[in-house]
């Protein structure tokens, strides 16, 4: 049986929503049963985002992970990805941008937060807002961080670049283009 549990975290205007819209677009072309929770936080208001994905091949139960079986937990904040830890599983991959989102006035150093990453076993650190600045789309950190996190999805990754496709489509060719620019940048930092 395949089933593959991830969550999605980071701040309010960083793309979460386009993230769990691209794995669910590829999850039902793929044909696999798809559960998400509502996306919880302040989205508007730069505040605390997060979503569970459940996928699997045979139908879903409940949209929420348990602690400790999440697979996969992509942040793109690096202090919310600490805060969703305790869903992580045993072997499961925590992937998360190292650029901080300051929200508040007693955001932790940096330094510290990335320090109590490197002691997950299974972890990615990246950089996605330079990488979507290489390539010439700032706006484009968020498909960065799905592509770095794509080993993790239990999916073909032509699957994920066809879910790209078709969630840009209507922002026009040009748009299309840099996102899955941003989308095979990530996922050729994150080889092991």
């Amino acid at each position: 049986m395949m089933k593959n549990d991830i969550i999605l975290s980071g701040v309010g205007g960083q793309g979460i929503l386009s993230i769990a819209a691209a794995i669910g677009l590829a999850a039902v072309d793929n044909n696999l049963y798809l559960k998400q929770s509502e996306v919880h936080g302040m989205s508007q208001r730069g505040g605390d985002v997060q979503s569970h994905l459940r996928l699997s091949d045979k139908p879903v139960a409940s949209d929420l992970i348990p602690y400790g079986k999440a697979d996969l937990v992509i942040s793109v904040e690096p202090m919310e990805s600490l805060r969703y830890l305790p869903w992580l599983s045993k072997n499961g991959w925590l992937v998360t941008n190292s650029v901080p989102f300051i929200n508040i006035n007693d955001y932790p150093p940096v330094d510290e937060i990335l320090n109590e990453i490197r002691k997950i076993k299974n972890h990615i650190i990246l950089d996605a807002d330079s990488i979507a600045r290489d390539i010439g789309s700032a706006r484009s950190g968020n498909i960065v961080m799905l592509g770095a996190a794509s080993h993790w999805i239990s999916m073909p990754y032509p699957g994920l670049e066809e879910a790209v496709r078709k969630l840009f489509k209507r922002k026009g060719e040009e748009i299309v283009e840099v996102n899955l620019k941003a989308l095979k940048a990530g996922r050729e930092y994150s080889k092991i």
